[in-house]
């Protein structure tokens, strides 16, 4: 396991705990979701696992 694929499980772990702790399935169901900085933490931990570190953009 690379380091941002370290990171990814770390960020997604802690989304899952906030999730747990507030008894949701979605962070779309958190009315705090639009500003949450460990959404943003793990929205960012993809985008790096996904380039490997690599400048650029993803288009899906």
């Amino acid at each position: 396991m690379d380091k941002f694929e370290e990171r990814l499980a770390k960020s997604r772990d802690e989304v899952e705990r906030c999730q747990k702790e507030r008894q949701l399935d979605s962070c779309l169901s958190c009315e705090e979701w639009k500003g949450c900085e460990i959404r943003k933490r793990y929205t960012q931990s993809v985008y790096e696992s996904m380039s490997k570190g690599k400048e650029g953009g993803f288009e899906f």
